[in-house]
């Protein structure tokens, strides 16, 4: 339940006073996940890293929120849930002290947003699953809530870029003041420093070890990009580690339900960040198993971006530095791409990732950017990435590809090759048009 920081006992107080309005909801994942390995122990998720909290508000069963819940989607991309209708709280709530009644409304109509504020805090950031869109195929905790330290409003977002869901709400009880800057969401104050030892990372067991095998990535791979594992209880996670210059930055887990989440208030890099330092040539890819797939087919000058792809380019200019939000790890690591005269950008062949080739290529500079083709799986369909690749036909196949990236399109600006069909045409006179015409002078200087 909410949480209030240590100096806020009053609230403490009002414990006893609350009613059934605070429940616990049921977030449903629709992600697709992997078949379980039986060479696995059961994995880990993420909510069993989270720390116990001190509670606000009892828990009472309620009904779970529909896994089919209407969304509607905005031209800019945000997913919005359409407005509920919200029923007046039971009298009983009259009766409380205003800070209760306040806090009471306002859990209740989060409630009918399938906002669970069960473990948060009031007074700064809380993450959560973000019930417009259950955290996608990864499953991540990316709904960023601010609650107002007495209760009286609410304010959040979804920072993953394929849905975006933002909003407010105020309990508006006694006409108490409500009214929030949604800016102060996820606005971290600090960068945490961490360690191997503090996040209680482990050598990968022999059971990952053989998962890594079977996708063909290499023990000496793994070792170094000082891949790890994180325990809890018989539950486990693989640890992708981001470093920089040495130093351990942050550090993103995966189970084998492919669900992805990071430690939180640290500085987002690229995965594989002191592989491009100094490098001419680098490669980005759209995620980490892709970058070992580039090891492992010769090409260590690569990076992965931390999170995924936005669902279309975005139609506004490339924002100012500071309010790059979305694209913060770029910012951060521009001082690797100083000497970068090549870029390749080997992102996935779907929509969201060559959105992210072209989100990438207007940061980077198109005239330095090349990408990749991928070769086609059947009559319908093609090769995703480059773990795909590399996994179906092998790692000769993806470095013949990288070696054969082409150009990146820049508006006005043609291959020579595009012309050849209208200069063969033209040579041999195929088009009449292309003839020439009379231009009345018998020759320089004379009119007919």
């Amino acid at each position: 339940m909410l949480r209030l920081p240590s100096h806020n006992q009053r609230f403490h107080l009002l414990l006893r006073n609350l009613s059934s309005f605070a429940s616990k909801t049921t977030i449903f994942m629709t992600s697709k996940h992997f078949l379980p390995s039986p060479l696995l122990p059961q994995t880990l998720s993420p909510k069993h890293f989270s720390t116990p909290s001190k509670r606000l508000l009892p828990s009472f069963p309620s009904k779970p929120i529909p896994k089919n819940q209407s969304l509607s989607l905005r031209t800019n991309g945000f997913y919005s849930l359409p407005s509920p209708s919200v029923s007046s709280p039971s009298p009983d709530v009259e009766d409380q002290p205003s800070d209760t009644r306040s806090l009471q409304i306002l859990n209740y109509k989060l409630k009918q947003l399938g906002i669970d504020i069960t473990e948060c805090v009031a007074g700064r950031e809380n993450r959560l699953m973000c019930p417009s869109c259950n955290g996608g195929k990864s499953g991540e905790l990316s709904l960023s809530l601010f609650i107002n330290l007495h209760g009286y409003s609410a304010s959040w977002l979804c920072f993953r870029a394929k849905c975006g869901w933002k909003g407010y709400k105020k309990a508006a009880a006694d006409g108490k003041p409500s009214i929030e800057n949604l800016g102060r969401v996820n606005k971290v104050k600090f960068k945490r420093q961490i360690t191997v030892e503090s996040l209680q990372l482990e050598p990968l067991c022999n059971q990952l070890t053989a998962y890594f095998a079977e996708r063909m990535i290499s023990s000496e791979t793994l070792k170094r990009n000082a891949i790890m594992q994180k325990r809890s209880g018989n539950k486990i996670a693989i640890a992708f580690t981001y470093w920089r210059k040495g130093e351990l930055v942050n550090c993103k887990y995966r189970d084998l339900a492919k669900r992805f989440w990071q430690e939180k208030n640290t500085e987002k890099i690229l995965y594989g960040l002191d592989d491009i330092a100094d490098a001419s040539d680098i490669i980005i890819v759209e995620g980490e198993m892709d970058k070992l797939a580039m090891e492992e087919a010769g090409f260590r000058n690569c990076v992965s971006v931390p999170a995924g792809a936005p669902p279309s380019v975005s139609k506004k200019e490339v924002p100012a530095e500071e309010q790059d939000t979305k694209y913060r790890y770029l910012w951060n690591c521009k001082e690797y791409f100083k000497k970068a005269s090549r870029i390749i950008l080997a992102t996935d062949g779907d929509l969201p990732g060559q959105a992210l080739a072209e989100e990438l290529a207007r940061r980077l500079g198109r005239e330095r950017c090349w990408r990749v083709k991928w070769p086609k799986k059947n009559d319908v369909g093609h090769f995703k990435d480059a773990n795909e690749v590399r996994m179906y036909l092998g790692p000769s196949v993806l470095k013949d590809i990288i070696d054969n990236a082409e150009l990146y399109p820049i508006r006005g600006l043609f291959n020579f090759s595009s012309f050849f069909d209208e200069i063969d045409q033209y040579y041999h006179q195929n088009v009449v048009y292309e003839f020439g015409g009379d231009t009345t002078y018998q020759s320089s200087g004379e009119k007919r």
